[in-house]
């Protein structure tokens, strides 16, 4: 009984002690306590004071303590000036805040952005959603955006931790049915959208191998199906199809030109991209004229309230960009970039120009032979700038513009028989430029307009001055294209959209020719016009996403109507298994032709052609594909299967090295076949295997054989990767590839060279009969975070491709033995060495 009544005791006494504990008191009452037991000062605003309580500390707790808990329970700042002297204010107060994100009572939200307002303080939500951010002023705004979601703008005293982790459950925007599936693909900034096209987000990409910036053409190569079988932006295959047919969109301006260094390095500078949308299949029907793929680049559309900005430099070049708010209404985004290869020669730039030029006129070595010499330098840059106005919140318009330019010099000098020194300078220049323009108009909850147009001109001109045979060469490729498109979207409620909209363009294209010594001039200029009519249908709910859609193509010149069905639909057989199955007609009317004879410096012999329904018809392709996606637990395995099958290509655009090189024939190219990706996202890290096996033949019937295999015919290709958060400001990447090795012809054994009438030709065997062997390379990517100032971010990156220095054969032809016409000599071509490459950038 004693013992009860002592526990008892015990439990009362405890339970007094807690109650004073948190016994609230006004905060001026607390002061006047302090000063008088522990003989100190404060100075105060009163107005700051007066309506604060507090807990009422323990009486054996020290000054510091008391300070320490009324700075972390409080939103004002006290601190020690002396010994004697606090002061209390709320300059320079900051805090903790913290968050739990939701789409719904039981669904946690990952991978959203939370950012403090005007600062570079920022975090991603985790798998549960949390998320918490230090050191935040007590009047800042903390903003929490999410693609597919309204965005939500919260004082930060409101998510303050001292009162505990708020729940945030962010709407959905209704306006835009095709939300994001994964908000981690493979790594961080890279998205599954529900329509199966992949989303790169540039400002929250994460790392990749062997990349040290968010490199849009090569950041989709980690995808199953992209790929480039020469190492080369400029020929970037899709599925099997050529780099012609992937259209490429810079904010709705139609592009003709991808890379730098002729195809090395992607020639949109990506700090001032909003997001890339890569679509391999099932597009939408407002798009055409790309029969492979579709790759929508979109710059950052919102005027910020604060100038914002950022610069960087790597082994290669350097570059900046700005975002300029004038008013609430009105902004100006500015980039651009420079190489100063011609000035600071790297390693990097050694190994990117041997790879470049090994098969073309310029010579890498300063010395030629013992009587002549050549020199060369390169250089690019690009630029773009945008003009944000907001009329009103329903009323907005944009304009923006676009170049890229690649410059060549080359000169050679040579001493003749008579001691006489001749000198000659060769040019090549490349260049796109583009404007455009846009107005989106909200006319009420339900119905929405844009109306948008744009011109791109595109051009490669070279002088090639010979000194061998004294002969000048000028050669000039031009595009000009010009456009506009009106389309509507009528919300017929939550889950059902309905789209339509108008298109015109008109395209011309430009070739010359001219020669002295011997004179000789040739220039053909072709022009076409397209009006087409697209719409579609679009629905979505918690199981199915379904998107139908048609387009009407009518070519004036030709009179000549394409009809184009598009179909797009993904349905939950279950919780976390999904079927998808995609459709699409789609045409191009213009290609590119390859020209081994009249090419630009041996560098550039690509050059753009129209359609003339004669011999060169208008390309149409049929692709459809089906497959099952399993995700659970941010683990996702998908499955495809493909066929696609192109009409209209033609000889002279596939670059053979065969015996049809010069002949000119009609044809078409099919592919089928499997890609399979599964990927493990977590908060620390991501880990991803790609395989894709295809078939890919070509079809000319008025040649022998008839059916052989595809230039880029790739039957097995493997991709394997691993993203590792290793400290929170530290993140490694590392992975590799592996594929077999592309097709190519060898000569007759035994009859190597044939000859008719004075010239000699490679004699060649059946087309494609042979393979290179495989293809394998190791990439790696650091990169290190850190902060400089309150506002000043800086990020450091080193990569480096082909970590092994593994010497891959990415082309291989023949040519007549000059010394022996009856032989042949083996030219091989060979992939990127051990590339490293460092940059450094600050954000602000």
């Amino acid at each position: 009984m004693e013992l009860t009544k002592r526990l008892l005791c015990i439990v009362i006494t405890l339970f007094s002690l807690q109650s004073q504990a948190q016994e609230k008191i006004p905060l001026l009452q607390l002061i006047s306590e302090i000063e008088t037991k522990h003989e100190v000062k404060f100075s105060y605003s009163a107005v700051d004071v007066k309506s604060v309580t507090v807990e009422q500390p323990q009486s054996s707790s020290t000054l510091k303590t008391v300070i320490e808990k009324l700075n972390s329970s409080t939103l004002l700042n006290f601190k020690f000036l002396t010994d004697r002297y606090i002061t209390i204010s709320t300059i320079d107060k900051t805090i903790s805040v913290c968050g739990i994100l939701k789409i719904d009572a039981n669904t946690s939200l990952y991978g959203a952005s939370i950012v403090v307002n005007n600062t570079l303080n920022g975090a991603v939500s985790n798998n549960e959603g949390e998320f918490k951010l230090t050191d935040v002023p007590v009047g800042a705004e903390v903003v929490i955006s999410y693609l597919g979601y309204n965005t939500e703008r919260i004082k930060a005293t409101d998510l303050w931790e001292y009162k505990g982790c708020k729940t945030i459950v962010l709407e959905e925007k209704l306006e835009q049915l095709n939300q994001v599936l994964i908000t981690k693909f493979l790594t961080t900034g890279l998205q599954k959208r529900l329509d199966g096209s992949t989303q790169l987000n540039s400002e929250t990409f994460g790392v990749l191998p062997g990349l040290i910036e968010p490199d849009i053409l090569q950041t989709i190569q980690v995808l199953p199906g992209v790929e480039s079988v020469n190492e080369s932006i400029a020929n970037l295959n899709v599925r099997g199809g050529t780099n012609d047919q992937n259209l490429m969109l810079w904010d709705g301006i139609k592009m003709y030109h991808s890379g730098h260094f002729f195809g090395l390095i992607s020639a949109y500078n990506p700090y001032l991209t909003d997001k890339t949308i890569v679509s391999k299949n099932g597009t939408s029907s407002e798009y055409s004229d790309g029969v492979s793929s579709t790759i929508d680049m979109r710059t950052k559309n919102t005027i910020n309230d604060d100038f914002s900005g950022g610069f960087g430099a790597n082994l290669l070049h350097a570059d900046a960009y700005l975002k300029v708010p004038i008013s609430k209404k009105l902004a100006f985004h500015f980039s651009g970039r420079r190489s100063f290869t011609d000035v600071l020669a790297s390693p990097t730039y050694d190994n990117y120009f041997e790879r470049s030029f090994q098969d073309s006129d310029i010579n890498t070595s300063t010395e030629s032979d013992a009587t002549g010499n050549q020199s060369s330098d390169f250089s690019f840059y690009d630029f773009s700038a945008k003009v944000l106005f907001d009329l009103n919140d329903n009323h907005k318009f944009r304009a923006n513009v676009i170049g890229i330019n690649n410059n060549l010099d080359y000169a050679e000098s040579n001493t003749n028989n008579t001691s006489e020194t001749v000198s000659k300078s060769s040019n090549l220049t490349q260049e796109n430029l583009g404007f455009g323009g846009q107005w989106n108009a909200v006319w009420n909850d339900r119905f929405s307009t844009q109306l948008s147009g744009y011109y791109s001109k595109y051009t490669v001109e070279a002088t090639d001055a010979r000194v061998e045979t004294n002969q000048e060469v000028k050669q000039s490729n031009e595009v000009l294209e010009s456009g506009f498109k009106i389309k509507s979207n009528l919300k017929i409620n939550d889950s059902f959209n309905l789209f339509t909209g108008y298109q015109f363009t008109e395209v011309g294209i430009l070739n010359a020719t001219d020669v002295i010594n011997p004179n000789y001039n040739r220039t053909k200029k072709d022009v076409l016009l397209n009006h087409a009519l697209f719409a579609e249908a679009e629905f979505s709910n918690k199981k199915t996403y379904a998107r139908v859609g048609v387009r009407g193509n009518y070519f004036q010149k030709f009179s000549k109507l394409i009809i184009e069905p598009r179909l797009n639909v993904r349905h939950k057989l279950f919780n976390n298994l999904a079927l998808k199955l995609q459709g699409e007609f789609k045409n191009q009317s213009a290609t590119q032709i390859i020209d081994f004879q009249d090419d630009f410096l041996g560098v550039e012999n690509r050059r753009w052609i129209l359609a003339n329904e004669e011999t060169i018809p208008i390309s149409e392709s049929k692709q459809g594909s089906f497959g099952l996606e399993f995700s659970k637990n941010n683990f996702l395995i998908d499955v495809e299967g493909f066929y696609k099958n192109v009409q209209g290509i033609t000889v002279s655009n596939q670059g053979f090295y065969n015996n049809f090189q010069f002949l000119n024939a009609i044809g078409s190219y099919n592919v089928r076949g499997v890609e399979v990706l599964a990927s493990k996202t977590a908060q620390r890290f991501s880990t991803w295997f790609s395989y894709t096996y295809s078939i890919n033949d070509y079809e000319f019937n008025t040649l022998t054989p008839s059916v052989f295999p595809n230039n880029v015919d790739v039957r097995h290709s493997f991709g394997l990767g691993l993203n590792c958060t290793i400290l929170s400001n530290l993140e490694m990447s590392v992975g590799g590839i592996w594929r077999s090795g592309q097709p190519f012809t060898k000569p007759v054994e035994g009859n190597e060279t044939v000859q008719d009438g004075n010239n000699t030709f490679v004699n060649y065997d059946t087309p494609n009969s042979e393979n290179l062997d495989h293809f394998m390379r190791l990439d790696a990517s650091l990169k290190y975070s850190f902060t400089i100032s309150n506002n000043v971010k800086a990020l450091l990156r080193f990569g480096v491709i082909n970590a092994l220095d593994r010497k891959n054969s990415i082309n291989t032809y023949f040519k007549v033995d000059p010394n022996d016409s009856n032989k042949a000599i083996k030219v091989e071509n060979k992939s990127l060495g051990l590339t490293p490459n460092l940059s450094f950038r600050c954000l602000f």
